[in-house]
């Protein structure tokens, strides 16, 4: 299976394009967003020359799994009341002109979203010390430059799991451009409105903590992940938007070999982490990902959708028809 690594839609007018997806609007309904995702792949901020085969199916699927799951009744606490998402559909919108090869490009790679004002923040939420917070922790004794002995405790081992979900958001860099860790404070001056930057923090950890539990049932850790939230401006409502506990925004380890003290076993885009680095490519422009490598980080990735989802990337295909 080859990779999809530019979308063109002559019907559609492209308003933006991403490390990972293209962003399309239809003349003929202005108040929705066309999300397509490719099977482009970043790392380290870098996107590579190559893609990985079946990647945005598997990326676009698992993020409407999620959506569903949680936006079903008693899944987050009522304190924190119902969650929205932006998706709409994962069908085109019944007046789009697409001609039945685009159609089938499509199949499965597009969200159909709200149009939102994006918050210029990324929500992290971690459960366990791994990647640079902990770096950052066994160098300064910080995370995200916040020293905070009741949620990050000295002694900590490497994918040590924290006493409790911590929020360690960082900058959304343009394409091209590096995120930086930041503290809470930094994100609510970015943010600029108190009130927001808390309900994101508390949206983000308790969307993280339901998805961890549920995860752990079926045999995947959740060590960490980003999320990105939307205003909403007609109605002043955060909205959980773009992609969700995905492997591409995610940190996930095989349960049953977890051992704290060690690197874990990642169902993930670390293992091309871990590539870029043995080969001394990691940060550089240009680099093509060779076949294995391809291949392996996409078994990777439908793997964990079906640990998660119960069900094959076929399956949920074939609900779409």
């Amino acid at each position: 299976m080859s990779a999809v690594t530019t979308v063109e839609l002559p019907g559609l007018t492209k308003v933006a394009t991403g490390k990972v997806r293209e962003m399309f609007v239809d003349e003929n309904d202005k108040s929705s967003l066309y999300f397509v995702a490719t099977d482009r792949i970043s790392a380290y901020d870098v996107v590579l020359a190559n893609g990985v085969p079946n990647k945005a199916v598997v990326l676009t699927q698992l993020t409407a799994y999620w959506f569903n799951v949680l936006t079903q009744p008693g899944t987050l606490p009522s304190s924190v009341g119902p969650l929205s998402t932006h998706l709409i559909s994962l069908n085109p919108g019944p007046t789009t002109k697409l001609t039945d090869a685009e159609r089938a490009l499509l199949r499965g790679r597009l969200m159909r979203v709200r149009r939102l004002k994006m918050f210029p923040v990324e929500a992290i939420v971690r459960g366990y010390l791994a990647g640079s917070a902990f770096a950052e922790y066994s160098s300064k004794g910080t995370v995200h430059g916040e020293a905070d002995a009741e949620r990050f405790p000295a002694g900590m081992v490497r994918c040590q799991k924290l006493p409790k979900p911590v929020y360690t958001p960082s900058t959304k860099a343009e394409l091209g451009e590096h995120d930086e860790n930041i503290t809470r404070a930094k994100a609510a001056e970015l943010i600029g409105n108190p009130e927001q930057a808390k309900r994101i923090e508390e949206l983000a950890l308790a969307v993280y903590t339901a998805a961890a539990e549920h995860a752990l049932k079926r045999g995947v850790i959740i060590a960490d992940t980003k999320f990105e939230f939307g205003l909403d401006e007609e109605t002043g409502e955060i909205v959980l938007a773009d992609e969700v506990l995905t492997p591409d925004s995610s940190r996930f380890w095989v349960a049953d070999q977890y051992e704290a003290g060690r690197e874990q076993d990642s169902l993930d885009k670390q293992y091309l982490r871990n590539w870029l680095v043995a080969e001394g490519l990691k940060g550089k422009e240009g680099v093509a990902m060779t076949a294995e490598i391809g291949a392996q980080t996409s078994k990777r990735y439908t793997e964990v959708y079906e640990r998660l989802t119960g069900q094959t990337i076929e399956s949920a295909l074939a609900k779409l028809e």
